[in-house]
């Protein structure tokens, strides 16, 4: 899953795909480089990020992916990272067909009868608290079984809902709401999370928890890090993995998963 954020404040890449012409030939170039699925978002998420209401989300988002919906080939899904149901609807209508829901359907509780009602994947992720404060102070007393149970439980939810179970993606939410310590026993405890029989997705891509520990303040000196989290991911059963840098990690999980099916 390719990121492309359509956005003047995400933490790597805001800025850069402003207009409708960079972002398309930027989520051409990551089918090219080996993306399987483009996730197009109009609110960062950062840390500390102030939200966006549906109709600057809107007008960020849906010309990138109408045009990018009659550039990719029909196999290529577009995913639009939102959290609110008027947002997703109308990407869904422009062309796209997955909705990432950093909020795992907490933010607007209509998300989830579209997602039913659409017959589309959805990817529930956790968040402890909400961008604008979740790094405050994040606290757990045990991470691993906290993030899997909520998932496990809101995915419950949308199955009751009418959602499709093989549509269901789990996403721990690396970063979200998370100390150093608890994005690691979350990568560790990966293979505990795929066992629950739902298709999850990783996404470490550049995130200040690596830098901590190589010493990379510049988030883009952060990607042979990510690539060690998706050869990581790859071994545990992960099967999406959300990243700015894309045929580097295609490169590691192809050779991951080629070594671990040998």
């Amino acid at each position: 899953m390719g990121i492309l954020n359509v956005t003047p404040d995400s933490f790597s890449d805001g800025g850069m795909y402003s207009s409708t012409r960079d972002a398309v030939a930027r989520g051409i170039n990551m089918v090219e480089e080996g993306a399987d699925i483009i996730d197009i978002g109009g609110e960062s998420t950062r840390p500390g990020s102030q939200r966006v209401d549906a109709t600057e989300q809107k007008r960020r988002i849906l010309d990138v992916i109408a045009a990018l919906s009659k550039e990719l080939p029909e196999h290529i899904l577009i995913s639009v990272d939102t959290t609110l149901r008027s947002v997703a609807e109308a990407a869904l209508d422009a062309g796209a067909g997955f909705v990432n829901d950093v909020t795992g359907g907490t933010d607007d509780e209509e998300m989830i009868s579209l997602v039913a009602e659409r017959n589309v994947p959805y990817c529930i992720m956790h968040m402890q608290g909400r961008p604008g404060d979740m790094q405050d102070n994040p606290r757990y007393d045990n991470v691993g079984k906290e993030v899997s149970d909520f998932l496990l439980q809101q995915a419950d939810k949308a199955i009751a809902a009418g959602v499709s179970k093989k549509h269901i993606v789990l996403d721990p939410g690396i970063g979200f709401g998370k100390r150093t310590e608890h994005n690691l026993a979350l990568c560790n405890q990966l293979n505990v999370l795929t066992q629950q029989g739902y298709e999850v997705l990783l996404g470490t891509s550049r995130k200040r928890f690596m830098g901590e520990i190589c010493q990379a303040e510049d988030p883009a000196a952060r990607m042979p890090a990510t690539c060690a989290t998706t050869a990581l991911g790859v071994q545990a059963g992960v099967k999406i993995f959300r990243v700015h840098d894309v045929w580097q990690n295609r490169q590691a999980a192809d050779v991951s998963y080629a070594i671990c099916n040998a």
